[in-house]
Parts: structure tokens; sequence; C-alpha cells
């Protein structure tokens, strides 16, 4: 959960056929707002009917990203407490909470309090501030310290967005994430569950050179997200584990591959070596819609 590089890493686990819950809420950067969406999952709280806005004919909500959406205020209600359930199933289930921080500038709204997102409303409406790493820790480390009590095997990781906010400014973009940085520390420090992984810190100083990022200057090119995946790879993931995600990965380079004459005999030797390949797979990971797709080939 977290900022759009959660969603990145986070694809990159899904296409190497990790059992993982990708922000179920969208794309959430603040600690405050991660720590509140949490907190509802573990105790299963109803949507808060004063966050609820109407836009375009669509209902959204101030807490969540515009992909958790309704055309109707029951339907966002029922969408978001689909997606809340989904969150606490996979924190009850699962071995790892990964969490991506994006920026320690926080909005809110005077009707309703702190905001995850402004849904493109009037900036009039909100007031804008940089949160104190006390507030920040405080919020963070409760929830963090509630769900290991309810979940003593979860291993929490924590880690900075490399993606710079830099129409805050660059000076406070540097000063918000320095204050995410102490705030990973101080939580890794303080909880023996939590660790910390340096994507924002691999980008500074490992990739330093705007050729590693995109024309906005602002989001890593697809070599850089991959240079900070190889880096996740040996740094979260066991040999035996990363051993099994270059085999999924080399079969999945084999079934992006477009053939020169798809009904060649060397191709369709091709595709019988892919299937093999797939359905022994298919005995530890649902390779079903891949093996689907090669019969299709035939």
């Amino acid at each position: 959960m977290g900022s759009c590089f959660a969603q990145t890493i986070g694809q990159k686990m899904s296409d190497a056929k990790f059992d993982i819950l990708i922000n179920p809420f969208g794309t959430i950067f603040h600690p405050h707002n991660l720590a509140d969406l949490l907190d509802h999952a573990l105790f299963n709280d109803p949507l808060d009917e004063d966050g609820i806005l109407e836009t375009d004919g669509l209902f959204l909500h101030y807490s969540t990203h515009s992909n958790v959406v309704g055309k109707s205020a029951q339907e966002l209600k029922e969408n978001y407490q689909t997606r809340l359930k989904l969150t606490k199933t996979y924190l009850e289930e699962g071995s790892h909470l990964i969490l991506t921080l994006g920026t320690a500038w926080i909005y809110e709204l005077e009707s309703f309090g702190r905001v995850a997102n402004c849904h493109k409303q009037p900036q009039k409406l909100f007031k804008k501030s940089l949160s104190s790493l006390e507030e920040m820790e405080m919020g963070l480390c409760h929830v963090l310290e509630n769900f290991s009590r309810v979940y003593p095997n979860l291993k929490i990781i924590l880690t900075v967005s490399p993606v710079r906010h830099i129409k805050d400014g660059i000076p406070e973009n540097q000063l918000s994430k320095s204050m995410l940085r102490v705030l990973c520390a101080n939580l890794e420090r303080r909880m023996e569950s939590v660790s910390y992984f340096p994507a924002y810190e691999i980008m500074m100083d490992e990739l330093r050179d705007y050729r590693f990022y995109k024309s906005d200057r602002i989001h890593p090119t697809e070599e850089a997200e991959n240079y900070i995946w190889e880096k996740w790879r040996s740094s979260v993931f066991s040999p035996e584990t990363q051993a099994k995600v270059t085999e999924i990965q080399k079969v999945q380079l084999e079934l992006a591959h477009r053939p020169f004459n798809p009904e060649s005999a060397s191709h369709q030797k091709f595709l019988q070596n892919l299937l093999a390949k797939l359905e022994r797979l298919n005995g530890e990971f649902d390779f079903s819609r891949e093996i689907h797709m090669v019969k299709a080939r035939y």
C-alpha cells in the first residue's frame, strides 16, 4: 500500500506470481491516510459519510483514491466495504505488509478532516500543511503496534517513494522526504517487526542522473524501476525465491514472444515446450490463464 511506486513494485511481484494485494484503496501518499485506512480495515469500520462527494455523476470519498467509486452513495459504500474486507483477509493470511510513504504534506477539509485525495475540487477548500514528525510517528506506530498484537507473525517493510513531489517545491519535497526517512528509522527502532528498504536512497545516490527519470523529471524510468526491483529481490527474497522468480520471469518473456511466422514448425515446437513449462509450474502457481493463451495459439 502507498504511493504509485507501491503499484510499480507490487505489479512486478504479481507478475512473478506472488499472492499479493496492491493498493486496495488506490494510490495513497501520506502516512496519516495509510494509518487511517489500515485502522479501518482492522476494525471493519463503516465508511464515514461526511467524506462522500458527487462529481460528474459519480460518488467518491476523500479518504480514498478515485478508483474507489460508485454510481450511487450506496454503491460506493459497498465497494469500499468489499475492499476493506479483502484488506483484512490479506492481513490475516499474509506474511508481509509493505508500505511506501510518498509525502509528509497533508490536505485538510474543514467539514471532514485530512483527505487522501482532493478529487480535483477547488484548491481553496483545502488547507495544506506539513505534518509533524511526532504526529506521523504516533499515528502510524499506534496502528502497527495493534497489528503486531493481532497478527504477531506479520512482517512490516517500510520504504520512501523515489517519486519526487516537486509541485510542492524542490526544497519542500526534500524536507518532506527527509521527515519520512526519519519516521521510518524511528519506527524500525521502536518495533521488531518493522524493517526498511532504501528505494529512495537507491534512486537518489545510485541512479543520480536525469536519464533515469521520465520526461516529467519526477517518475523513474522503466530502467530505474527494474534496477530497484533487482535490489528489492536480492534484499528481501530468499535464494530459493529468487531462483523461482528468475524462472517465472523467463517464462513470462517467452509468453511475450511474437513470432515472424506463427504457423512455422519451429514456432509450434516453441509453444509445445512453453506449454510443458507452464503445466509444470502450474502445480505451484496459478498459470491457468497463460496455459489457455498458449493453447489458443496452436
